[in-house]
């Protein structure tokens, strides 16, 4: 089945998984961070590629209709994000294909691909309700 979505907005790759490090050595991993700086230089020359950067491991949490502040994410955490990539391509298929690039795919890492929306989802379910409520 296609996902030839077009989507005008771009593609978000969130890499997630934190331990990129266990396991390997430092020439291991040094071979691994230049191969994904190499992978990010040649989709940003090709126009593919328009942001992107890691994450720092720690930062904070705000939870909750008392807005409370937490530590995390936990750096420990298979879920947590590490890093984003914002790219310029005009569909799914382009979007998931530059993903399965990712040289951090076979250390555990993985990378959920998601469509950047050209407006709040819920806003524009509001804005259609009240539209079919005039009806």
């Amino acid at each position: 089945m296609s996902t030839q979505n077009q989507n005008q907005n771009g593609y978000m790759l969130l890499f997630r998984g934190t331990d990129l490090r266990k396991g390997l050595s430092p020439e291991e991993l040094q071979k691994v961070t230049d191969n994904w700086m190499n992978w990010f230089k040649r989709l940003t020359e090709e126009g593919k590629a328009v942001a992107g950067n890691p994450l720092e491991r720690e930062g904070k949490i705000v939870a909750g209709k008392d807005r409370v502040v937490s530590d995390g994410p936990f750096a420990e955490s298979k879920e947590a994000v590490g890093g984003y990539f914002l790219l310029d391509v005009a569909t799914m298929d382009e979007a998931v294909a530059i993903a399965r690039e990712c040289p951090g795919l076979p250390y555990g890492i993985r990378v959920e691909v998601r469509p950047v929306a050209g407006e709040c989802p819920i806003a524009a379910d509001i804005r259609a309700e009240a539209q079919f409520a005039q009806v």
